[in-house]
């Protein structure tokens, strides 16, 4: 092989791998820096571009699609002392991708950490129960911190969202048993309200039926004091019919007696001839 052949092998090589140095083919979605001897120079685009090989060199390659950044679990710590778990995701794009490779070391990574601070800030500023429930609240708030610094970063943060917020297992322990606790005083509660409606009913039962005990015995009473009169003003002062019912009565007695199955023996009183004495006129004479 003669050596003008490999000279020109030689510069076939060079031109090839000089082109080939000089072309780039940015794909859609991403933008590529381009340094010059070590010095920013420029921002290729999607589709074909020229560069001066050797003085030129693509340094760093950008995705301009959003970028989903995962923020891990973390605790945090809230207001009254409680211990909560929480985790995030944001959305971002990159805008300026001068900005993005030149303004902070790893891009992805300030603004994870800086979710992740922001986020404990927020959470310690908030009760637990306030924390639990106010997850459009934290977001809100979360986007409004740290947009400002993305801006000076190149990015655009289009979202932040809170995947999860929970208590530690220490802390769910806790409210689990703070929370039989209150169901038990609820109940408590509960049994001696109802116990105390019951005596309250049952006294206003025995009052009630005091009463009426009270009154039906008053009227009695007084039927009876009603009677008597009657009786004693049909009387008058003959007594002849008085003795006569009361010895009716006294008969009916001696027949109810002498009827009754256990009655064995039947013991006649002396007075006997009194009584019947009585029903025909009383002390007639003898």
């Amino acid at each position: 092989m003669s050596a003008g052949f490999i000279v020109v092998l030689a510069i076939l090589v060079f031109v090839v791998v000089t082109i080939a140095k000089g072309v780039r083919i940015v794909p859609q979605g991403e933008e590529w820096i381009v340094e010059r001897l070590g010095r920013y120079f420029g921002t290729l685009k999607p589709g074909l571009n020229i560069i001066i090989p050797y003085l030129d060199q693509v340094a760093y390659k950008l995705v301009t699609k959003d970028i989903i950044l995962d923020v891990q679990e973390q605790e945090v710590i809230t207001r009254d002392n409680a211990v909560i778990l929480t985790n995030a995701i944001a959305f971002l794009k990159v805008t300026d991708p001068v900005k993005a490779v030149y303004g902070v070391t790893d891009f992805s990574e300030a603004i994870r950490n800086m979710i992740m601070t922001t986020l404990r800030s927020i959470i310690g500023e908030m009760e637990l129960d306030e924390a639990l429930s106010s997850r459009d609240k934290i977001k809100a708030r979360l986007r409004e911190s740290i947009a400002d610094e993305a801006v000076d970063w190149g990015l655009t943060v289009k979202s932040v969202e809170i995947q999860d917020i929970k208590p530690s297992p220490s802390m769910q322990k806790a409210m689990e048993q703070q929370a039989s606790a209150e169901r038990e005083r609820k109940a408590l509660v509960t049994r001696a309200e109802g116990a105390k409606q019951a005596a309250i009913l049952e006294a206003e039962a025995r009052l009630e039926s005091s009463k009426r005990d009270a009154s039906a015995q008053v009227m009695l009473a007084e039927a009876s004091a009603e009677a008597i009169r009657r009786v004693s003003v049909a009387v008058g002062t003959d007594s002849t019919p008085m003795l006569f019912l009361l010895g009716e009565k006294y008969i009916a007695s001696l027949e109810r007696l002498g009827a009754a199955e256990s009655a064995r023996v039947v013991v006649l009183p002396a007075d006997l001839q009194e009584a019947v004495r009585g029903l025909f006129g009383g002390g007639g004479k003898r």
